[in-house]
Parts: structure tokens; C-alpha cells; sequence
């Protein structure tokens, strides 16, 4: 196996209110700070509402209540973000998938962001699963903002 390109990490905190939806929230901040490589380095906070895709299934599960967030992972860019949730109800009984849209703050979701900025993730179709799957590639330069405002 070849050795994987490397980055230095650069790191954002931020805290999540009540009422905000989990992955829009990562996703206006991927966007904000155009990031073309980053991981969730931690997570933790509740929710009321959990919107996960389950393991070989090809919908959406909703639940209401209170939960945990026991774990938070995955990869997010520009090119598109892969990202598991795992929470814990008020028996501790867990679940977990990926995360979808509408997963509500209950009282906090406070997260650390890790940028690779020497790196750029893409989304390019697996010949083997056919899914689009992680591809890691050195970073390019971001184009110049030059005269923009």
C-alpha cells in the first residue's frame, strides 16, 4: 500500500443551539469556511429529533424524544460529506446510521472541526461498490479572490 499524502490540521470550534439541524449546521460551515478536507473530531450534545439512514436501508428512520450524542464521525468537504451519528436514549439503548437532515439541537451539540488543508477529498464511483466513495488527493491551490468583494 502506498503512503497516504499527510496534512497539518487546523482546528474550529463551535457550539450548535437549540432548534439548529445537525448536518445543515456542518454543512453551511463547510461551505463558510470552504473546506476541501476536514473530519469531526468530536461531538457531543442532545437532540429531540434523529433522522438516520440505517445500515442497508435505503430511507430515512425518524425518531422523537431526547438524546445523547454518544459519537460523531465522518469526513466533510465541499465535494460532499460521509457522516455517522450514534445517540443514546434516556434507557441508554443506542442507534446509529448516517446522518441525515433533521437532526434538531435539543440543548447543545458542541463540535471540534480538524481541516487537512494539504489534502482535498473527493466523491468518485467505486468500481467495486459502485458507490461514490472517498478519494484523497493533494490540494490545489483555491482559485484567487482577487477583485472579489
Amino acid at each position: 500500500m502506498p503512503t497516504p499524502p499527510a496534512s497539518t490540521l487546523r482546528t474550529y470550534a463551535l457550539r450548535l443551539r437549540p432548534g439548529d439541524d445537525l448536518r445543515r449546521e456542518l454543512q453551511r460551515f463547510v461551505e463558510q469556511h470552504q473546506l476541501r478536507a476536514a473530519a469531526v473530531l468530536t461531538c457531543v450534545g442532545s437532540l429531540t429529533e434523529v433522522s438516520l439512514r440505517l445500515a442497508n436501508q435505503s430511507g430515512a428512520s425518524a425518531y422523537h424524544g431526547h438524546f445523547e450524542i454518544v459519537s460523531l464521525v465522518g469526513t466533510l468537504a465541499l465535494s460532499g460529506s460521509h457522516l455517522h451519528l450514534a445517540v443514546a436514549d434516556s434507557t441508554g439503548r443506542m442507534l446509529g446510521g448516517h446522518l441525515l437532515e433533521g437532526n434538531r439541537v435539543y440543548t447543545t451539540a458542541e463540535l471540534v472541526i480538524g481541516e487537512l488543508p494539504k489534502l482535498e477529498f473527493r466523491r468518485e464511483t467505486d468500481p467495486v461498490s459502485t458507490y461514490q466513495e472517498l478519494t484523497i488527493y493533494p490540494a490545489t491551490p483555491a482559485p484567487s479572490r482577487k477583485g472579489k468583494k
